[in-house]
This record gives structure tokens, C-alpha cells and sequence, in this order.
């Protein structure tokens, strides 16, 4: 897949930039509410992020993280369609309930726009920029059950994997509390940047679209 070859380069290309310079680590872990607002697939879920950040100056920062989920439901109406006129009845209403089970892995930039990775009194302000792969595994329940080989429908009952390229752009806040530990705050979205149709999604457009605040803790563990 292309997206997992592009990925694997920008993991290959931090590794090689990790290799030729001066520089000092970081773990950083959070908790996360995302909202997302695709449309017909609104949905509320709570996460994890686990980051390692690559920190060559005060004010430069790169980083590596990955990101679950708890499973977020929604559901919608839909109409499924006969294949031919003479099917009786023609169309037959019925809904569609969703659970999407979301993973993703990023890497990507952080600058500090204000203060530095080990800023010791103030605070700190730093903007994020990266690319991801969001990874979820999509179930949908058709009621009433729909026959697909009578019935035409915007969506398919069954479960499988989706995979969509995002870019992932945030800013954040950060506060020193002394020695190695830094408490931080940020907001970010993920936009995506590829739209291949899945025949589980109840909409193939601006998948995904959300908002995540998250709330951490950083720990500098190298010199």
C-alpha cells in the first residue's frame, strides 16, 4: 500500500537525521477526546497517545507517536434500492449502526514558538506538523437485514479494515514542573489527504475530520 511505503520513508528519513546529530530524547503520553464531525459520522471517543520526541535544538522537535481508541458508534437511515423494476417493494428503508475501531501512527515536527523543549520556569507554546496513517476497523449492522443481491445499498453490513493518509497539524501549551517533567496541553486535527471509497463508510467524504484535545505529561530522558 502507498501510504505505508510513504510512512516508512519519513520513518527511515528520521532515523537518519536522528543518526547524524546531537540530540536529546523525550516520552511523552496523554489522554485524548476526539470529536469527529465527517459527515453521517459524527461520534465521540476517548484515546491514547504514546510519543517519542527527538528534541535538536531549544526551539526544534521531532517526534514519532502512535494513537487508539475506544471504539466510536454512531448511526444513520438509509433507503436500499431495488435492482430491477419489477422487485416488490422497490425500496425499503432501513438504519445502519456503526462501531469504528481507530488506530494511527505519525510522525512529524514540533517548534517552539515560545520558551524550549527544556525550559525550566514560564511556559512554553509549539506548533505541530505531520503526516499520519489512520488505521480503523469498521463494523456495520443493517436493520432490517438487507439482500444486496436484490437491494441496492449506499453501505454494506459486515466489518473491515479502512486506511486513510492524514495530515496532522496542532498547537499546544506546556508547562515545566521541575527537573525531567513537563505537563502539556494541545489541539489537533487530523485532515486526510487521500479519499479511496470504502463500502463501510456511510460517507466517503472528509473521512476523518476531527478535533482531539489531549492533556500529558512529557518526561526528558536524555542528555
Amino acid at each position: 500500500m502507498t501510504g505505508l511505503k510513504n510512512l516508512f520513508v519519513a520513518f527511515l528519513m528520521l532515523g537518519c537525521i536522528c543518526s547524524n546529530a546531537q540530540i536529546n530524547f523525550g516520552f511523552a503520553t496523554d489522554i485524548s477526546l476526539m470529536r469527529n464531525f465527517s459527515p453521517d459520522q459524527q461520534f465521540w471517543a476517548v484515546g491514547q497517545t504514546v510519543q517519542l520526541n527527538f528534541h535538536f535544538d531549544q526551539k526544534q522537535t521531532a517526534y514519532a507517536l502512535i494513537n487508539y481508541y475506544t471504539p466510536a458508534k454512531f448511526k444513520n437511515n438509509f433507503t436500499a434500492t431495488a435492482k430491477l423494476p419489477t422487485t416488490v417493494p422497490s425500496v425499503v428503508p432501513f438504519s445502519a449502526s456503526a462501531k469504528w475501531n481507530i488506530g494511527q501512527v505519525s510522525v512529524g515536527w514540533k517548534h517552539y514558538f515560545k520558551g524550549g523543549f527544556d525550559a525550566e520556569t514560564g511556559y512554553n507554546i509549539y506548533g505541530i506538523a505531520g503526516f499520519g496513517l489512520m488505521i480503523t476497523k469498521a463494523e456495520n449492522i443493517l436493520t432490517p437485514a438487507i439482500d444486496t443481491s436484490i437491494y441496492a445499498t449506499p453501505t454494506l453490513a459486515g466489518n473491515d479494515k479502512f486506511y486513510r493518509l492524514t495530515l496532522d497539524l496542532g498547537t499546544g501549551v506546556e508547562f515545566p514542573l521541575g527537573g525531567i517533567f513537563f505537563l502539556y496541553g494541545d489541539l489537533r486535527t487530523w485532515l486526510p489527504t487521500s479519499d479511496y471509497p470504502s463500502p463501510y463508510l456511510h460517507s466517503n467524504k472528509n473521512v476523518p475530520l476531527p478535533l482531539i484535545l489531549s492533556a500529558g505529561m512529557r518526561i526528558l530522558i536524555g542528555d
